[in-house]
Protein backbone atom coordinates (compact mmCIF):
# COMPACT_ATOMS: atom_id res chain seq x y z
CA UNK A 1 0.00 0.00 0.00
CA UNK A 2 1.15 3.48 -0.91
CA UNK A 3 1.86 6.65 1.34
CA UNK A 4 -1.38 8.09 0.13
CA UNK A 5 -3.22 5.27 -0.05
CA UNK A 6 -1.84 4.71 3.85
CA UNK A 7 -2.83 8.08 3.82
CA UNK A 8 -6.31 8.09 3.16
CA UNK A 9 -6.98 5.79 5.20
CA UNK A 10 -5.94 7.09 8.19
CA UNK A 11 -7.87 10.31 7.58
CA UNK A 12 -10.77 8.16 6.84
CA UNK A 13 -10.55 6.36 9.98
CA UNK A 14 -10.01 9.71 11.77
CA UNK A 15 -13.34 11.35 9.86
CA UNK A 16 -15.22 8.59 11.14
CA UNK A 17 -14.36 8.99 14.71
CA UNK A 18 -14.81 12.36 14.57
CA UNK A 19 -18.40 12.23 13.23
CA UNK A 20 -19.45 9.93 15.20
CA UNK A 21 -18.70 11.66 18.23
CA UNK A 22 -20.40 11.72 21.87
CA UNK A 23 -23.04 14.05 21.64
CA UNK A 24 -26.29 14.62 22.56
CA UNK A 25 -28.96 12.75 19.43
CA UNK A 26 -32.62 13.18 19.11
CA UNK A 27 -34.47 10.88 19.91
CA UNK A 28 -38.21 9.35 20.34
CA UNK A 29 -39.00 7.78 23.44
CA UNK A 30 -42.68 5.64 23.46
CA UNK A 31 -43.71 6.23 27.18
CA UNK A 32 -46.85 3.90 28.16
CA UNK A 33 -48.57 3.33 31.68
CA UNK A 34 -50.56 0.22 32.10
CA UNK A 35 -53.67 2.21 33.43
CA UNK A 36 -53.52 4.51 31.02
CA UNK A 37 -55.24 4.72 27.85
CA UNK A 38 -53.18 5.52 25.54
CA UNK A 39 -49.16 5.51 24.52
CA UNK A 40 -47.40 8.66 24.03
CA UNK A 41 -44.71 9.93 22.14
CA UNK A 42 -42.29 12.36 23.49
CA UNK A 43 -39.16 13.84 21.44
CA UNK A 44 -36.15 13.99 23.80
CA UNK A 45 -32.67 13.67 23.50
CA UNK A 46 -29.75 11.04 24.45
CA UNK A 47 -26.25 10.65 25.03
CA UNK A 48 -25.23 8.81 21.78
CA UNK A 49 -21.76 8.26 20.11
CA UNK A 50 -18.35 7.07 19.67
CA UNK A 51 -16.12 6.56 22.53
CA UNK A 52 -12.53 5.57 22.52
CA UNK A 53 -12.08 1.80 24.08
CA UNK A 54 -9.22 -0.53 24.13
CA UNK A 55 -9.41 -3.70 25.79
CA UNK A 56 -6.34 -6.34 25.52
CA UNK A 57 -6.69 -10.53 24.91
CA UNK A 58 -4.16 -11.68 27.66
CA UNK A 59 -6.05 -11.83 30.24
CA UNK A 60 -3.48 -12.48 33.27
CA UNK A 61 -0.62 -10.22 31.45
CA UNK A 62 -2.51 -7.43 30.14
CA UNK A 63 -1.74 -4.02 32.26
CA UNK A 64 -3.90 -1.17 33.42
CA UNK A 65 -2.77 0.83 30.83
CA UNK A 66 -3.78 -1.62 28.27
CA UNK A 67 -7.66 -1.77 29.44
CA UNK A 68 -9.35 1.71 28.33
CA UNK A 69 -13.32 1.12 28.49
CA UNK A 70 -15.64 4.19 27.83
CA UNK A 71 -19.07 5.09 26.98
CA UNK A 72 -20.93 8.05 25.89
CA UNK A 73 -22.36 8.92 29.21
CA UNK A 74 -24.50 12.70 30.26
CA UNK A 75 -22.35 15.58 32.04
CA UNK A 76 -25.27 17.34 32.47
CA UNK A 77 -28.87 16.75 32.68
CA UNK A 78 -32.38 18.13 33.11
CA UNK A 79 -35.54 16.31 33.95
CA UNK A 80 -38.52 17.16 32.37
CA UNK A 81 -42.59 15.79 33.04
CA UNK A 82 -45.64 15.27 30.77
CA UNK A 83 -48.71 14.50 31.07
CA UNK A 84 -50.15 10.96 30.20
CA UNK A 85 -53.39 11.21 28.67
CA UNK A 86 -56.79 8.56 29.68
CA UNK A 87 -55.40 7.78 32.89
CA UNK A 88 -58.14 7.65 35.73
CA UNK A 89 -58.56 9.79 38.86
CA UNK A 90 -56.80 7.52 40.90
CA UNK A 91 -53.48 6.87 39.03
CA UNK A 92 -50.58 9.70 38.86
CA UNK A 93 -50.27 10.74 35.36
CA UNK A 94 -46.84 12.58 35.56
CA UNK A 95 -43.83 10.77 33.80
CA UNK A 96 -40.54 12.47 34.46
CA UNK A 97 -37.69 11.38 32.48
CA UNK A 98 -33.95 12.61 32.32
CA UNK A 99 -32.49 14.96 29.26
CA UNK A 100 -29.41 15.53 28.43
CA UNK A 101 -27.81 18.24 28.01
CA UNK A 102 -24.06 17.60 27.27
CA UNK A 103 -23.01 14.67 26.72
CA UNK A 104 -18.85 13.20 27.53
CA UNK A 105 -16.70 10.30 27.39
CA UNK A 106 -16.37 8.70 30.70
CA UNK A 107 -15.69 5.25 32.37
CA UNK A 108 -19.02 4.07 34.03
CA UNK A 109 -19.44 4.36 37.69
CA UNK A 110 -19.63 0.84 39.48
CA UNK A 111 -19.53 1.52 42.83
CA UNK A 112 -20.83 4.58 45.19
Amino acid sequence: MGRAQLACVHLCMLVTQTLARCAPENYTLQVERHECAYCMAINTTICSGFCYSRDTNMKDHGSKKLLVQRGCMYKSLVYHTVKLLGCPHDVDPYFSYPVPLLCRCSRCRTSK
